[in-house]
């Protein structure tokens, strides 16, 4: 099997296109919590739930990523 190395850089956009996850799913709890009037306590207790929807963004992003670059790579042959 061929090695593959992940770059320095590569890991530095991975980790920096996950914070906008994480960051776009606070800003999610922030507006539901906003909305429906609850107390700021909530921005801590939900954290593990926020984090978890981070993840699933991030994989979301990861999924539309394969499969633009895989159409790409389709019609460029």
């Amino acid at each position: 099997m061929k090695d593959t190395v992940i770059t320095a850089k590569r890991k530095k956009t991975e980790f920096i296109a996950f914070i906008v996850c994480f960051i776009l799913a606070n800003l999610l709890n922030i507006y539901a919590i906003i909305r429906y009037n609850t107390t700021a306590w909530e921005v801590l207790t939900s954290l593990g739930f926020v984090l978890i929807a981070s993840f699933v963004l991030y994989g979301l992003w990861v999924l539309a990523r394969l499969v633009f670059f895989g159409i790409r790579k389709a019609f460029s042959k």
